[in-house]
């Protein structure tokens, strides 16, 4: 049958199925699809890349009949030619795609980002690219890359211009491989970042070196006891001891401390390993006595939203000017490496207790490091700092041991 209006007209809802399609026999491929509903739409029918596939061109009432047999000549005069009008349509789409929508489409395929990762990015877009998220992703060029880099420099600090575009570089990497043109080629041939990098451009940042030095722990540790915050300081006297990044510490459980078998582990780490550390004398006394009071779920509880320990930084404040010892929390567990390193602990031992990866290292693979092995290179280390962080005799832990400091 040839499809027109009163044809389109007197077509019934299917009652037995979901839809159901009427086809023109004059014009190959043209037909009329309707619904259970009555929803009656255009449709053309082909074989593209060995595939039937079927592209609506619009209901009725929105097309007449003669319109939709215009359209439909048109695509498979297309087809005819060998073009292919989805993958051209998705051609077309996918070159005006947004910044913004690409940031939520990698969002969607990195399901296991960290929730901290996960703030950051927003953030980072939020503030960084408020001016680019609603432009196509392709209209953002070289030239516009490197002069906004200059500006977020200028306004938000070196630090974060570079991580701005480290996210924006990922970004166009995620697209490479996410957006293609009518014949399957990638729309981004390049990423355009690239030019920090080509044109050095990238800001040097130098590394924090800062730690508490040796002869300076007595003095730390001083000021440390001497804060009313029971949690916040047996919170840094944790990150001493272990090396423990910060948010691994303030989010310790007490279901990850195994006071029996004298260890901890954290599981959320950064580089997604389990690490488990041997607990020491000191270390075990501390969080003992902690477990005895304590009523959260959390080592070092805190009135905050996650139920944890936030950075009390008036508190800390108050500890640098009355020791005249600028720190850091992060530098807490740079002390901890210095003065691993200082005892030549063996590297291997060392990464262990860090829960750096190994990389590359082929040997490193064949090193299985138990709990157990790590208690001597442990063991050195706590020496080290307990004998260095006496206020007064007798020592801290022996104060501890007779219930003299109370935590």
């Amino acid at each position: 049958m040839r499809i027109t209006k009163s044809i389109v007209d007197k077509i019934e809802p299917p009652k037995d199925r979901d839809q159901a399609f009427y086809r023109d026999d004059q014009l190959k491929g043209f037909a009329v699809r309707v619904t259970a509903s009555g929803i009656k739409s255009f449709i053309v029918e082909k074989l593209i890349s060995h595939k039937v596939r079927r592209i609506t061109l619009g209901r009725y009432g929105e097309l007449t009949v003669e319109q939709a047999r215009k359209e439909a000549q048109k695509l498979l005069g297309k087809i005819a030619c060998g073009v292919d009008p989805i993958a051209e349509k998705q051609s077309a789409k996918a070159s005006i795609v947004t910044l913004a929508e690409v940031f939520q489409d990698y969002l969607n395929a990195r399901k296991s980002l960290k929730p901290k990762t996960l703030y950051d990015y927003k953030n980072t877009m939020r503030i960084a690219f408020t001016e680019w998220k609603n432009k196509p992703l392709l209209s953002i060029t070289k030239d516009k890359i490197t002069k906004h880099h200059e500006k977020l420099g200028q306004n938000n600090g070196t630090a974060y211009a570079n991580q701005a575009m480290r996210l924006l570089r990922a970004l166009f990497n995620f697209a490479a491989g996410q957006y293609e043109d009518a014949a399957g080629r990638s729309l981004i041939t390049e990423n355009p970042v690239k030019r920090l990098s080509q044109a050095r451009a990238w800001y040097r940042i130098e590394r924090r070196q800062t730690f508490i030095k040796s002869h300076e722990l007595a003095a730390w540790t001083q000021g440390v006891m001497a804060l009313q915050n029971e949690t916040l300081r047996d919170y840094l006297l944790l990150i001493l001891f272990t090396g423990l990044r910060r948010q691994e510490a303030a989010q310790l459980q007490w279901n990850q401390v195994d006071l029996k078998a004298k260890t901890l582990t954290i599981s959320d780490t950064k580089n997604r390993q389990s690490h488990t550390l041997p607990l020491l004398d000191y270390l075990h006394n501390l969080l003992t006595l902690r477990k005895q009071v304590s009523t959260s779920e959390y080592v070092f509880s805190g009135p905050g939203k996650g139920g944890y320990i936030i950075e009390p930084r008036k508190q800390m404040a108050k500890v640098i000017e009355a020791i005249g010892i600028q720190f850091t929390v992060h530098d807490l567990r740079r002390t901890f490496i210095t003065i691993a390193e200082s005892l030549d602990i063996p590297a291997y031992a060392l990464k262990r207790l860090l829960n750096h990866k190994m990389g590359g290292d082929v040997t490193a693979g064949y090193i299985i490091l138990d709990v157990e092995r790590l208690r001597k290179p442990m063991q050195m280390i706590s020496d080290f700092i307990s004998q260095r962080m006496v206020l007064k005799e007798p020592s801290v832990i022996q104060l501890m041991k007779e219930g003299m400091v109370k935590f």
